[in-house]
């Protein structure tokens, strides 16, 4: 009997398919039932898994961030080599998962509690006008986000929690790299629900403030007063920044008990992070768990054409006259972050309003390149898995390929560690550039190196090794 028909006989095909799902929806629930709702399963033979998705959006989020968890499931059950054929087809007839159906997200009405109920009185009271939210920058709005395959999801799911159309998640987890429009989502999600609920009352906060007025308020015997606010006043709470809670228990306790008592009530709570949720160091567990009960949307570093479209969106919105050419040299030179990329385009005008010179491709191309005359030789991905080719003896597609052999596997930890370490880029970036790999086996590949070069003199001297080549090519 052939190694297939020993499999098939313990495994049917659909069995096998069902307990990849069961795999891959643990998890993410609800993630998995929103994508899986655009998604068919066709077939399972000789180690091709056909697949059909409702429209390329879908299935190239499915391909990147489930697929893996899906076909390493089905390989530790069969050994096969499993292949994913992918198919096109609007009309799904019979989807992995039926999309939910949800009530009106539309918060409920705040009722006015009113202390003279003894007496009713002679006409309706007043609305109550909650204050404005602190610390909000009045251009951080849904009109002025630039929207692109990379923040899609993340906005669509802000525009949700904001009381718009669509299905609302709570929690919304909005995770991605610095500088890439997380807190413009938050600020917009609050001017939005402020616009439109003006008596709803909005807390938002870093977790650096969340932590500092919960030990104020432990210092002064005010708790009462904390949790009041935080749990019975809020309506929807904005938490910017969470794994700065990493290794504060007791914040991490009172967070824990607030989130609970807001999601009970279904209050709306946002929450952005620099991470995925599983990828949260010295987080209890517990949060880690309710981070994912709703929705994980990660924000991307966005391509050349959203790039442009956001430099371009900057200089209408600061009136800056902004010629075509410049507009893409800017986006085609500055891809760390928008954060960047908008403050570069400002620095431009300042200068040219200084100076008198109008804001053209000449002049721009010399001031970029006076402020950062290196920005060329930036290391980038590419370049670090060319040197750690070099220092192992492999070939560059040794990197990417699927051999698990030890050289081979270590090499490639230590070069997504670099990158990781060294640029910053985002776990689902890394896991594309090494071989449409799965976040998850990144995030595990830098955390064994990190743990390594602390305690093993050998991967430090590596390290060290290639290093040193990196800084000379720099």
């Amino acid at each position: 009997m052939s190694s297939d028909q020993s499999v098939t006989a313990t495994w049917s095909t659909r069995e096998l398919w069902e307990k990849a799902v069961a795999d891959t929806r643990m998890r993410s629930p609800t993630t998995f039932d929103q994508w899986f709702a655009g998604i068919q399963f066709d077939d399972l033979t000789d180690g091709v898994l056909s697949l059909t998705a409702r429209d390329e959006f879908v299935l190239e989020w499915v391909r990147d961030h489930f697929v893996p968890t899906l076909t390493q499931s089905i390989r530790d059950r069969t050994g096969w080599s499993v292949q994913v054929a992918w198919s096109l087809d609007r009309d799904l007839q019979t989807p992995v998962c039926e999309r939910p159906i949800v009530p009106s997200v539309r918060p409920r009405p705040i009722s006015v509690r009113n202390v003279m109920s003894a007496a009713p009185p002679l006409a309706e009271p007043p609305a109550r006008v909650a204050p404005a939210p602190t610390g909000m920058n009045p251009k951080s709005t849904f009109a002025n986000f630039v929207v692109g395959p990379s923040n899609q999801l993340a906005h669509a799911a802000a525009m949700a929690a904001a009381g718009g159309s669509g299905r609302r998640y709570n929690p919304l987890f909005i995770c991605g790299g610095t500088g890439l429009g997380k807190t413009h989502l938050v600020h917009a999600i609050a001017h939005r629900v402020h616009a439109e609920r003006p008596g709803a009352v909005i807390m938002y906060v870093s977790a650096e403030l969340f932590t500092n007025d919960y030990i104020r308020s432990l210092q002064h015997h005010k708790m009462d007063e904390f949790r009041s606010r935080y749990r019975k006043e809020c309506d929807l709470l904005l938490v910017d920044d969470i794994q700065s809670l990493a290794g504060r228990e007791q914040t991490q306790e009172e967070f824990f008990h607030t989130f609970n008592a807001l999601h009970s009530s279904d209050k709306q709570i946002v929450v952005t992070s620099d991470t995925y949720p599983q990828a949260l160091e010295r987080m209890e567990e517990r949060l880690v768990s309710r981070f994912t009960w709703g929705l994980v949307a990660d924000i991307q570093m966005p391509e050349m054409e959203t790039r442009v479209a956001i430099v371009r969106k900057k200089a209408q919105i600061e009136g800056i006259d902004l010629p075509d050419d410049v507009a893409v040299y800017l986006a085609q030179s500055i891809r760390s972050n928008i954060r960047e990329l908008e403050g570069t385009l400002i620095r431009l005008a300042a200068k040219s309003s200084l100076t008198g010179v109008a804001v053209e491709l000449e002049f721009a191309k010399a001031e970029i390149a006076a402020v950062s005359p290196a920005r060329a030789q930036v290391t980038s991905v590419e370049d670090i898995q060319r040197a750690v080719c070099h220092h192992f003896h492999l070939r560059s597609n040794d990197l990417l390929s699927k051999d698990r052999h030890k050289s081979v596997a270590f090499a490639r930890h230590v070069a997504m560690y670099l990158c990781k370490s060294r640029l910053k880029c985002s776990f689902p970036e890394l896991g594309r550039a090494f071989g449409n790999r799965d976040h998850t086996t990144v995030m595990s590949a830098v955390r064994k190196i990190e743990n390594q070069k602390d305690r093993d003199p050998e991967v430090r001297a590596h390290l060290e090794a290639i290093e040193r080549k990196l800084a000379t090519a720099d």
